[in-house]
């Protein structure tokens, strides 16, 4: 009979070797022959001394199980296991590739990887199904397959790593929302350059960026037919500061707006709600898709000091109305995330106004500025309106009316809604 005690101490050294861990294996462990042989551990720990819910199932190859000295792993599984990253650990699993998975693979399954702050709170959670190490004999390169979530998003990701070439390559597909990504990035300097490859539905994007130790510069730009957009931008990392800037030919408000969206999401985390991130951001876009009467947007974001807002967006109602967004503030609230904000419009054409409004002309009073203070809830598409003022002056008739705004998913019936609405304020108005 075997040595099972020896063994184990050999399965550690050499996971400790092949994976670069520092593993300690409980002596909760039980032992199968069958269909391979394999120990399952309980409650091991490892990953910084962290302890990881679940198990770890080793395979050994029959040929040396009678002689612990020589024994040689095939394959590693973690099963159930919950992996705590945080800023010291975050790259965890892509320092794994740097390790030789020539001789055996290594799995996880099952599993969930908490995302920690400085305060060591969950800022998010990924769920992996499925992930898997392996080799490349043919291109000899080592390769990471993954099936996971992220905030209920599925998505699958492949990263190889060549270690020759010093390069990288990773793909992520998102394909309930048609949405591919590839990342070229090489790393044999210390000033790393990469390239990046967005698909999403029919539209095509590229952009080149240069890494630095505490700095990201990049130039993204659409290769489509219609040259849609352009970016540029800059992220200094110690301390987090970024700035972007953007053209589009035309932007998806449904899509920004959707409470389900991608943007929406993190918001709702609270991932941005950090002291130490700041962002400015400024997209220009001539029209929307959804709104044709929409132009000219001037979208800016600015994170600060654990604060969103859009303050000093602006866009037009085609020739007769300008519009500008102040003193606002997006927040998460129970899980429904909010907008609060100053909106001033200028009426440039009142009479092209009330002719789109389809108002009666008796209620056709000229109108040069409308102010009201907006709270928008895009779960529950609710819009409150209040200290609505119509040219400085504030007619409690039509605050009342406007008061709350309950708005529905088809879009034609939004329309008359609103329009029957907003002659009802402007008949309160007139009096």
């Amino acid at each position: 009979m075997f040595n099972s005690k020896k063994l184990v101490i050999n399965i550690k050294n050499q996971l400790s070797k092949n994976l670069n861990l520092d593993f300690n294996l409980s002596n909760n462990y039980s032992y199968n022959l069958f269909p391979k042989p394999n120990f399952k551990f309980e409650n091991g720990s490892f990953l910084n001394g962290v302890k990881n819910s679940g198990e770890i199932k080793i395979y050994v190859s029959p040929k040396y199980l009678l002689f612990p000295n020589k024994i040689k792993i095939e394959k590693v599984i973690f099963d159930k296991m919950n992996f705590n990253l945080n800023k010291e650990n975050y790259n965890f699993f892509i320092e794994l590739l740097n390790n030789d998975f020539s001789n055996f693979t290594l799995k996880v399954k099952n599993s969930n990887i908490f995302y920690k702050n400085i305060e060591n709170d969950v800022l998010f959670i990924n769920k992996i199904d499925q992930l898997k190490y392996l080799y490349d004999t043919k291109n000899f390169e080592n390769i990471l397959l993954a099936d996971n979530k992220i905030f209920n998003i599925p998505y699958k990701i492949e990263i190889r790593n060549d270690t020759n070439k010093k390069k990288i390559i990773s793909k992520i597909n998102l394909d309930f929302i048609n949405l591919y990504i590839e990342n070229n990035l090489n790393y044999l300097n210390d000033e790393k350059d990469g390239f990046l490859k967005v698909i999403y539905n029919q539209n095509k994007g590229e952009g080149k960026y240069i890494l630095k130790k505490n700095s990201f510069k990049f130039n993204f730009y659409d290769r489509s037919l219609d040259q849609n957009f352009k970016y540029n931008g800059f992220i200094n990392l110690k301390p987090f500061f970024s700035e972007l800037s953007g053209n589009l030919n035309r932007i998806n408000l449904d899509e920004l707006l959707n409470s389900n969206s991608i943007l929406a999401q993190l918001l709702k985390t609270g991932l941005l709600n950090n002291k130490n991130l700041n962002i400015n951001a400024n997209i220009i876009t001539k029209k929307a898709t959804s709104l044709k009467d929409l132009i000219n947007l001037s979208l800016n974001v600015k994170i600060s000091e654990g604060l969103v807002d859009i303050n000093e967006t602006k866009f037009s109602l085609k020739n007769y109305a300008d519009i500008k967004i102040t003193d606002s503030l997006l927040y998460a609230n129970n899980n429904n995330l909010t907008l609060d904000a100053l909106i001033s419009i200028n009426v440039k054409d009142f009479n092209e106004v009330y002719r789109i409004l389809q108002t009666p002309r008796n209620n056709r009073k000229e109108i040069k500025k409308i102010e009201f203070r907006f709270n928008y809830n895009f779960d529950q598409m609710i819009a409150k309106l209040s200290d609505i003022k119509v040219d400085e002056t504030i007619n409690q008739k039509v605050n009342k009316t406007l008061n709350q705004i309950i708005l529905k998913d088809n879009n034609l019936q939004n329309k008359i809604y609103l329009k029957s609405l907003i002659n009802q304020a402007m008949n309160d108005y007139v009096g």
